[in-house]
């Protein structure tokens, strides 16, 4: 793949940067969460072919179990925010990742930050409140007070 720019929209882009330099930091951010949903769903389906037993679109005798899409999913990472994945699935629904943890939304870093600021007297409320700033994804504060309860 080749990836053309004129001189104007380079310039453009520059021109852009100049008048709003927060803008730049706001794309770096995007790229990184793109880059890293990108590479957790690649990973996964790594480990769903090795689960199968074979590459995508090979079939083999007496096996009945195949790949069947995959669904989106968030998940919060310290540091870098929501990032979308692709989690394949397979026919029998047998498959289960270890990539990312079952039925949790964020890292566990993210648990024990917010029980630390809750444990220093930041209320569950505000916490819930700040969280949107702080890791790019709302955490309601039924939320924040059941992450304080695991850290203990």
């Amino acid at each position: 793949m080749k990836l053309e720019v004129t001189v104007t929209e380079v310039l453009d882009l520059i021109n852009g940067i100049r008048q709003k330099p927060e803008s730049l930091f706001e794309m770096i951010r995007v790229n990184v969460q793109e880059t890293v949903g990108h590479y957790l769903s690649g990973l996964m389906d790594v480990e769903l072919t090795q689960f199968l037993g074979r590459e995508r679109y090979k079939r083999c005798e007496g096996k009945s179990n195949h790949r069947n899409g995959s669904y989106p999913r968030d998940f919060t990472l310290k540091g870098i925010g929501e990032v979308g994945v692709q989690v394949p699935r397979d026919r029998k629904g047998e498959f289960k990742t270890q990539v990312l943890p079952r039925s949790k939304q964020y890292e566990d870093a993210l648990r024990e930050d917010m029980s630390v600021m809750f444990l220093a007297g930041v209320s569950t409320r505000t916490l819930s409140l700040i969280s949107e700033r702080l890791i790019g994804r709302k955490i309601s504060a039924a939320e924040v007070s059941k992450a304080s309860n695991h850290a203990e």
